[in-house]
C-alpha cells in the first residue's frame, strides 16, 4: 500500500510538473483532474505498462531499449481515453536560453507529442525516485 501511495504523489506531482515545462496538457477540472490523473498515470504505470512492454517485448529487443518510451506513451494515452477532463492536445516547448545551454523552441502533435510527454515525465518521475533513494 505504501508503494502504491509513493507511486500516486510522485506521478501526480511529475505530471504537474510536466504540464508547467511544457504546454499541451490541458485539464478541464483543475486540481480534481490532475489528482485522477494521476491516480490514472499511477495505475497505468504499474499495470499497463509492464503488459505493454511484455507486448513490445521483439521491437524493444531489436531498438535496444529505444522503443519502451512508446510503450509509456500508449499508456498515457490509455490515461487520457479513461480520466474525463485529461487531454494531450499537443507538445509546445517555449525552449530555454541561458549562459552554458540553448533549448530550442519545440513543437509536436499526435504521437509524436505523446512521446515527448512520456519522455518528460519518466525523466522526471526517475529523477524524484532518485532523489528520495
Amino acid at each position: 500500500m505504501k508503494r502504491i501511495l509513493r507511486h500516486y504523489v510522485i506521478d501526480t506531482f511529475s505530471l504537474y510538473l510536466v504540464s508547467t515545462i511544457a504546454s499541451g496538457i490541458h485539464f478541464e477540472g483543475g486540481a480534481k483532474t490532475i489528482l485522477l490523473a494521476g491516480v490514472g498515470v499511477a495505475i497505468a504505470m504499474l499495470l499497463a505498462k509492464p503488459v505493454i512492454n511484455i507486448l513490445l517485448l521483439p521491437i524493444n529487443l531489436v531498438t535496444f531499449g529505444f522503443f519502451r518510451w512508446v510503450s509509456s506513451a500508449i499508456a498515457l494515452y490509455l490515461v487520457t481515453l479513461t480520466v474525463p477532463g485529461f487531454k494531450i492536445l499537443g507538445f509546445h516547448f517555449a525552449g530555454f536560453t541561458s549562459a552554458w545551454i540553448d533549448l530550442p523552441a519545440l513543437s509536436l502533435s499526435g504521437i509524436a507529442a505523446y512521446i515527448a510527454f512520456s519522455f518528460l515525465l519518466s525523466i522526471l518521475t526517475s529523477f524524484i525516485y532518485w532523489l528520495i533513494k
